[in-house]
């Protein structure tokens, strides 16, 4: 699984998602703890805001995104991408991918109520009514 980091200082987790155009990119396998393999450091043309989305984009290849903040235009177009948006408050890029792989943290989609935290198989928990979203494909 491929989990980018917004981090404009690539130290901590930063929000403003849409305008972000540095990331860490972590990859984790089974069992295995995260790993960075990546730092991505984009064009201004290459923010997600004001950018043409019918155009690959870097972040295509990522399951997750982890961020300090985004607005829901921006977790839709990310999930049209099939990539799930996940808010943060912690600070630490590493710990927020583990404590994501942990189940500790929830999707930014809207109405998205459950964990996502096995979606390496592509499956995922539900609410307590047996609920799903489509909030990553």
């Amino acid at each position: 699984m491929r989990i980018a980091v917004t981090s404009q200082n690539y130290r901590t987790v930063t929000g403003h998602a849409g305008r972000a155009r540095r990331f860490i990119v972590f990859e984790t396998e089974g069992q295995e703890p995260p790993r960075e393999i990546n730092r991505l450091d984009l064009d201004a043309n290459m923010a997600i805001h004001g950018f043409d989305h019918t155009a690959g984009h870097p972040l295509d290849s990522m399951n997750v995104l982890i961020t300090g903040g985004a607005g829901d235009g921006f977790v839709r177009h990310l999930a049209a991408r099939g990539v799930l948006v996940v808010a943060t408050d912690e600070s630490d890029p590493i710990l927020a991918v583990q404590a994501f792989l942990a189940g500790r943290m929830r999707s930014a989609s809207d109405g998205c109520n459950h964990d996502h935290s096995d979606l390496e198989g592509g499956a995922h928990s539900h609410d307590a009514r047996g609920q799903t979203c489509d909030c990553h494909g």
